[in-house]
């Protein structure tokens, strides 16, 4: 037998919205064979101009915090070679040393093993809420407690509740912001991003951080479309996180998301490459055919059918009632950029069936309009 031409994410349309390892992401996608569209959502703030950053070190090392928690092993290693550069490191890790040292992760651990800090204590679940837990139960009102965080603007942090929760008992908090961000530059290729979103022109949308998710919800809102891209996220777009802190603003509003068990970058290409065919895609049996109908094409009996925008419009109308007939003005306003001459669902249907290679697959009903004669459907 011949090998498929198609692979497991042929057809399907996948945006990247990383600030980082974007390509890296981005070729793991079209390997398997995804239409990738890249544009990071946010730009990080360059850590040796970052003044936030400094005055907090500086700080520290002159009144050493009781408790330091480390949230990930990149942005404790940035803060740590940050220091360095401004003449600090050495002040900053004897600072620390002197603290009761909590990890959020194996990867933070590992940060802090190579400045010469142990951790006492990490949760296998790399949860933020066990710290918090961990850290109440044993006391630590009075306490200071410096938080290295990852990814943050002036009035948005990644742990909100978090830090409310030291605070709350008694712990004077001590944010360390490390690569904070701003979004991404006005009327360039995130903004197409954004509006493509709210046009329902993706089938799967990947965050690696929580303030990418925060950015495309802030711009959403300056554009006048958060509506219609929330809308999107609930219903044909699905919004597929690296873990369960980057769905975080998206859980918050009712979003549903979906994240691999372990947070990881080959993880989410993975877990995107399984999940998406299941939630994204459509197979019914059709004039003896096996049809399968992703985001920009269809399989016939396993062979990859390329479609126009109006032919996939008019297969995706004739599917959502299998078997039944949909009617001409109903096939009219399914097209893009629909008018009102009748004409063009005629034309969509003839280049449909050309396509198809079987014209039995679409059937006319005289003064009706077209249904698709269908064998057996079901969901794939």
């Amino acid at each position: 037998m011949s090998e498929p031409d198609w692979s497991p994410l042929t057809g399907f349309r996948v945006a990247v919205t990383s600030a980082r390892r974007a390509d890296e992401l981005g070729a793991l996608l079209k390997r398997r064979g995804a239409t990738v569209t890249s544009a990071a959502a946010i730009e990080m703030v360059p850590l040796p101009d970052d003044d936030e950053l400094r005055q907090r070190t500086h700080a520290l090392i002159e009144t050493p915090p009781d408790i330091v928690i480390a949230t990930t092993g990149i942005g404790f290693r940035g803060w740590v070679a940050a220091a360095d550069g401004w003449g600090m490191a050495n002040e900053l890790i004897q600072a620390l040393g002197k603290a009761r040292v909590v990890s959020r992760g194996p990867k933070a651990t590992g940060a802090l093993r190579a400045a010469g800090l142990p951790e006492e204590w990490s949760p296998e679940s790399e949860s933020s809420r066990e710290v918090v837990h961990y850290l109440v139960e044993g006391g630590i009102a009075g306490n200071r407690i410096a938080v290295q965080l990852h990814g943050a603007t002036d009035d948005w942090d990644p742990f909100p509740e978090f830090l409310d929760e030291l605070r709350s008992a008694g712990a004077e908090v001590v944010p360390i912001r490390v690569y904070r961000w701003h979004p991404a530059p006005r009327n360039g290729e995130f903004d197409q991003l954004v509006a493509a979103i709210a046009e329902e022109k993706f089938d799967a949308v990947s965050f690696t951080s929580a303030p990418a998710v925060a950015s495309v919800l802030m711009r959403a809102g300056e554009m006048g479309i958060e509506g219609e891209v929330l809308s999107a996220f609930r219903n044909s777009v699905h919004a597929m996180c690296v873990g369960p802190v980057t769905a975080r603003p998206l859980a918050r509003l009712g979003v549903p998301t979906s994240a691999p068990e372990r947070m990881r970058l080959g993880a989410l290409a993975r877990h995107i490459t399984d999940e998406l065919p299941l939630l994204q895609s459509r197979t019914i049996r059709v004039a003896g055919h096996l049809l399968e109908i992703r985001g920009t094409c269809v399989l016939v009996d396993g062979v990859v059918k390329g479609l126009s925008p109006a032919a996939m419009a008019t297969i995706r109308a004739l599917a959502h009632h299998p078997g039944a007939v949909v009617s001409r003005t109903d096939l009219l306003r399914a097209l893009p950029g629909s008018g009102t001459d009748t004409h063009a669902v005629e034309t969509a249907v003839l280049r449909l069936r050309t396509a198809l290679g079987d014209k039995k697959m679409v059937a006319t009903v005289v003064k009706r309009g077209y249904r698709l004669p269908v064998d057996e459907a079901y969901a794939s």
